[in-house]
């Protein structure tokens, strides 16, 4: 008997005269379709979909910034002159600079009697503060007025990604119009290293904080303390990363592999049994009426 290749077909084909359409079995097959592009588009999109997937470590991610990280800091008080606001940084490893002036403005805003301060700068990865006072004016003011509004307060790079709701600029919008002119604010902040890294590998460094503040009239045996604004923070030793990541094409197309497969095997069970149970009961009736 000579050798046939064609013996190996596992998907041996059946004549169509030998089989039999049912109404039954078009509406499973039409279901059956409508559902397999059902799971076929919803799988799609997960796959078309960027996916963002955090996790927490402990390490100093950023570890070529010299041990700095960048500020930047907005603020305005409406009720302060512009020669009296300065801003004061210290830190536990023995900073202290007075009336810091480096990449920084002071806007008059109020028709003169107030001051926008934007500046820029950076601070060591210590415990410290920095603060926003009169203390580098020539001359101190009987009754400064210490009411502020906080527009932006940030570290690191500005991370703007959709998918990612994090406390970057916590007290952005922060105000304290209100407040005692004469009380000083206390912030204490909370600052998270965090990490966003693209499908490209880059990766962006920033910091997301907590905070929690205060407000009071300082005394000392010599009377009134001057008021300031005061930002204390200190580093916590966990890191937030934020990944981004698509779904592989392999388990993609195994999906809809399974997709198909099982949902005709479960159609072709579905129908298998309706028909039987259709001609058995065929059957019965015909015994009846016999």
């Amino acid at each position: 008997m000579p050798w046939n290749f064609r013996q190996f077909d596992i998907y041996r084909k059946v004549p169509k005269d030998l089989t039999q359409p049912t109404y039954t079995g078009a509406i499973i097959s039409i279901c059956c379709c409508l559902f397999i592009l059902f799971l076929f588009l919803s799988e799609l999109t997960g796959f078309i979909t960027t996916e963002v997937v955090n996790e927490l470590y402990v390490d100093d991610p950023d570890k070529d910034s010299g041990g700095k990280i960048d500020v930047s800091l907005n603020i305005s008080l409406p009720n302060l002159h512009c020669e009296l606001v300065g801003l004061d940084i210290q830190d536990e490893m023995g900073r202290h600079e007075v009336g810091h002036i480096d990449n920084s403005m002071r806007i008059p805003v109020n028709n003169g009697a107030g001051c926008r301060f934007e500046g820029h700068f950076s601070i060591n990865k210590v415990p410290g503060n920095f603060h926003v006072s009169t203390h580098s004016a020539t001359a101190q003011p009987q009754n400064p007025d210490m009411t502020h509004v906080i527009h932006k307060l940030s570290f690191g790079d500005t991370l703007q990604v959709q998918n990612v709701h994090g406390a970057f600029n916590a007290l952005g919008g922060a105000d304290r119009l209100t407040s005692n002119p004469l009380a000083s604010h206390d912030y204490i902040l909370k600052i998270v290293p965090t990490v966003y890294e693209d499908k490209s590998g880059k990766q962006r460094y920033s910091y997301q904080y907590t905070v929690a503040n205060k407000e009071y009239v300082a005394y000392s045996h010599t009377g009134r303390i001057i008021p300031a604004i005061w930002f204390r923070y200190d580093l916590s030793p966990i890191t937030v990363k934020y990944t981004e990541r698509r779904q592989p094409l392999y388990r993609f197309i195994t999906t809809i592999c399974a997709i198909i497969g099982g949902t005709f095997t479960v159609a072709g069970i579905l129908d298998s049994c309706i028909f039987t149970a259709s001609e058995a009961w065929k059957k019965i009736q015909l015994g009846k009426m016999h």
